[in-house]
């Protein structure tokens, strides 16, 4: 495939179009591994005895691994070569595969003890992390090489490419809904097709040589672009969760030693990125990375979390009890959405421009989260569903559009750091304050239930029976606890009552999701003005010597 730079025709070329679609699968692959595992939270949560936050460390490590390995990679992608991260993608996601077999092999035996309940879960956390450092090292590969082989079109064809993360999503959650009595260890390991298949779809092919290094662009220059404000972000966010990595399990502290050894690191990464590069790095990167955190907060937590949630929705609300349909659905449906949209992206984004179209998807995911906070019945709910799909279709590839045509001198780097940092701070942060504001709303359902305040688990409007918790000693929230409960609420038709009543105020939660989209709408309406100032939004080309990236 000779020369691949990349223009807006490299499309038509044969080579050219088994490499793009051979990505486009590696990403229908990632999507597998993030359903498979989102679909399955609520039975872990039972099976391993979690409440919701920490359910929500759970999903989140399946998140935050991500970064590490997007990052890392972009580092020195353009050294190692694509296709050497292409075969470690490939071989994380069938180490998942096989240890989520193994842990529900495991843990789910008949007589299973609780020593083999523990092994499971550390088969599953750990395999989750392995799958997530894969998925990030997918990204790593394949927003470079599209943004290089389309570099007169990003915006378009990263957004086709990023179809097939919803595609994906359909395709696993319809997979998983109609063999839904199927067991959980042959569901995590239906990511070993995908994975298969683009495997031996990319190996033969010849990668690209990125638009930073065929410009001339030095390595030193493309960190530059990143520079000690993206490097402050990745140093507080690695730390938090270095921290709550190596908690210990039985709810003991942090050694003062351990505390600000952690600390240390983020100092360090932060040092090391200023010593080498002697640079602030790009003002406007630094904004674009700050709007990517509740940009993924708002469609890979809430895509997370949505299932779950609409469970306790749906559940006995049909005719005579019965469920009124797979959760799941919910997310299916967005994301059949999501995949047409994507593939019109380019025409959409042409007419309103990359910010236009932003913010229009920000007010839209506002009123899609708020109504599916409070919708009730089959047609409500699909109805803001439907309002939630059209706002989240475009946030994630379109932002790497901007990234890719306002930072070009910032290679696979400044794409895929973006990235990194959005699901590092979705897995650290995005999960597990979505599942403090779910029990939030848990306490709240209980004050407001009447068998509770009969059964005197409320006294003075405040339910007696809470837990203080914390994660990072930066969420800081209140459960309520089953085991005081218990001592309390003594009749059985109470404690149903009110177990209901807790299970059903999950969805609310959505509703107050809305700040993320909010903040969004806010920093897009100034970058509006800002690029307007300077006299409109054009993107960014590197001329043969690496100019134009300023």
């Amino acid at each position: 495939m000779n020369d691949q730079r990349g223009n807006g025709a490299s499309y038509s070329t044969a080579g050219n179009q088994m490499l793009f679609w051979g990505c486009f699968v590696a990403l229908v692959a990632t999507a597998f591994g993030f359903i498979g595992r989102m679909f399955l939270i609520g039975e872990w949560a039972q099976e391993f005895g979690l409440d919701q936050a920490e359910a929500g460390r759970l999903a989140g490590v399946g998140i935050w691994p991500f970064a590490v390995s997007i990052i890392g990679f972009s580092l020195f992608i353009d050294k190692i070569g694509y296709k050497v991260s292409m075969v470690f993608a490939f071989a994380a996601q069938v180490v998942w595969a096989i240890m989520g077999y193994i842990a529900w092999n495991i843990g789910a035996a008949e007589g299973a003890t609780v020593a083999d309940k523990a092994t499971a879960y550390n088969l599953v956390y750990w395999g989750s992390l392995i799958l997530a450092l894969g998925a990030g090292t997918v990204e790593a590969f394949i927003n470079p090489v599209v943004a290089t082989l389309f570099n007169k079109d990003k915006v378009k064809w990263l957004n086709i490419l990023h179809a097939g993360w919803p595609g994906g999503l359909v395709l696993a959650g319809m997979i998983t809904i109609f063999v839904d009595d199927l067991a959980w260890g042959y569901k995590v390991g239906m990511i070993a097709l995908p994975a298969v298949i683009y495997f031996f779809m990319l190996l033969p092919c010849k990668f690209p040589v990125s638009e930073r290094v065929a410009s001339g662009v030095s390595y030193k220059e493309m960190l530059s672009e990143f520079g000690v404000l993206g490097a402050a972000i990745v140093g507080f966010l690695v730390t938090l969760q270095l921290m709550d990595f190596f908690k210990p399990g039985d709810g003991g502290e942090l050694t003062a030693t351990q505390t600000y050894g952690f600390m240390a690191v983020g100092v360090a990464i932060v040092a090391a990125f200023g010593l080498y590069t002697r640079s602030l790095g790009r003002p406007l990167m630094f904004v674009l990375v700050l709007i990517m955190m509740p940009l993924a907060t708002t469609e890979i937590g809430t895509d997370g979390w949505i299932t779950g949630i609409m469970e306790t929705v749906v559940k006995g609300a049909g005719a005579d009890g019965q469920e009124l349909f797979h959760p799941g659905w919910v997310l299916v449906y967005t994301s059949v959405i999501m995949t047409i949209l994507r593939f019109f992206a380019g025409p959409i984004a042409h007419k309103l421009s990359a910010l236009g179209l932003l913010a229009i998807s920000s007010l839209l995911a506002i009123v899609g989260l708020y109504t599916l906070g409070g919708a009730v019945g089959v047609t409500a709910i699909f109805v803001a569903a439907t309002v939630y799909a059209l706002g989240k279709t475009f946030f994630w590839p379109t932002m790497l559009g901007v990234v890719s045509e306002q930072m070009p001198r910032g290679g696979a780097l400044s794409l895929n750091a973006i990235s990194g940092i959005a699901m590092l701070a979705v897995g650290t942060l995005g999960f597990p304050y979505i599942g403090a504001l779910q029990a939030e709303k848990a306490i709240e359902a209980v004050v407001a239930s009447e068998a509770a305040q009969k059964a005197g688990l409320v006294k003075n409007g405040e339910v007696v029976a809470l837990t203080d918790k914390s994660i990072y000693e930066i969420i800081e929230y209140q459960v309520v606890d089953d085991a005081k409960v218990a001592t309390i609420v003594t009749d059985p038709k109470a404690a149903q009552e009110i177990a209901a009543a807790r299970a059903s105020s999950a969805q609310g939660a959505l509703s107050n999701m809305i700040v993320f989209p909010a903040i969004m709408l806010i920093a897009y309406l100034l970058l509006m003005a800002y690029f307007k100032q300077k006299g409109g939004y054009r993107a960014v080309e590197l001329d043969a010597a690496g100019g134009g990236g300023r």
